[in-house]
């Protein structure tokens, strides 16, 4: 789709007009800025971050900065430029991100609900739509996510394609809402006939009341998707790594943002999302070239 290079280059540029009105605070001074990628609206993802952010800084014994982009692509332009030392990324995002940029995941999180470092992605439609399953999306309105969201675009354009449904040909129409939350609302008030979605976004969607689980069917379900990685730029130093590592694995049962309640945080490594990068070539994507 011509729409999705369109999308991460405006991404790229509005994510660099929101770095130009962030406060000039280099880490130096004793600030570490954590980018978060836009589940949700920006005042949202940094009130819902603040948990995990106050949790931080008092680990860290340093000021903690949330920074959050117009879409994924503007995280990882943060990251590249410097402009961020610690970012929350999805797993796609993550992949597309260390093929660009000098990062590295270093730790994930475990919701309390799962009990699990991984989740799902989901397409729904509303109960009373006449949808029963995926042939009956033929010639309707659906929406993905963005272009870099793994369980908004990549894993259920590559699960779709598995079923031989290749998604410009089939649906109606097709567009790109920019979150989840958005996809979830554009169902719940049917303004598209079905939407992509992370079952646990799913999920914090119902207990903000933004739709209703009894209203919602849902229609294919992923096999299991890494958790979103918490990534640094590698060019810290050891020991700031070291820092910011023991800093996320003491936080405990904290609320955030669309990963709801979590138990704690475990480490993780780069090799953990091989399995992004074999859907990536399923779908004949070359990471480098969507930058």
């Amino acid at each position: 789709m011509n729409i999705t290079r369109r999308k991460m280059l405006v991404g790229s540029v509005a994510a660099a007009g929101a770095l130009v009105a962030m406060p000039n605070v280099l880490r130096a001074e004793g600030v570490i800025r954590v980018g978060l990628i836009p589940s949700e609206d920006s005042r949202a993802m940094l009130a819902s971050s603040q948990q995990l952010l106050d949790a931080l800084e008092k680990n860290l014994g340093m000021k903690v900065q949330g920074f959050v982009a117009a879409d994924y692509n503007g995280v990882i332009e943060a990251m590249r430029a410097g402009h961020i030392e610690v970012a929350y990324l999805g797993p796609f995002s993550y992949v597309l991100g260390a093929s660009v940029a000098n990062i590295e995941a270093f730790a994930t999180a475990e919701t309390q609900k799962s009990g699990r470092t991984f989740y799902h992605s989901q397409i729904i439609t509303r109960k009373d739509s006449g949808i029963k399953d995926i042939n009956d999306l033929k010639g309707r309105t659906f929406a993905f996510v963005d272009p870099s969201s793994t369980s908004g675009h990549l894993f259920p354009k590559a699960g779709l394609l598995k079923l031989g449904i290749d998604p410009e040909k089939f649906f109606g129409r097709v567009l790109f809402t920019g979150s989840h939350d958005a996809n979830a609302l554009a169902v719940a008030n049917k303004r598209v006939d079905a939407a992509t979605i992370a079952d646990r976004i799913f999920d914090a969607a119902v207990q903000k009341n933004l739709v209703k689980r009894e209203d919602i069917h849902v229609v294919w379900s992923s096999d299991p998707i890494p958790e979103s990685p918490t990534v640094w730029r590698k060019n810290l130093t050891p020991e700031l790594k070291a820092k910011i590592k023991t800093a996320f694995l003491n936080i405990k049962d904290i609320t955030w943002a669309d990963q709801g309640k979590l138990n704690r945080f475990v480490e993780t490594n780069d090799a953990a999302y091989d399995v992004i990068r074999d859907t990536a070539k399923a779908l004949n994507l070359d990471l480098k070239k969507m930058k």
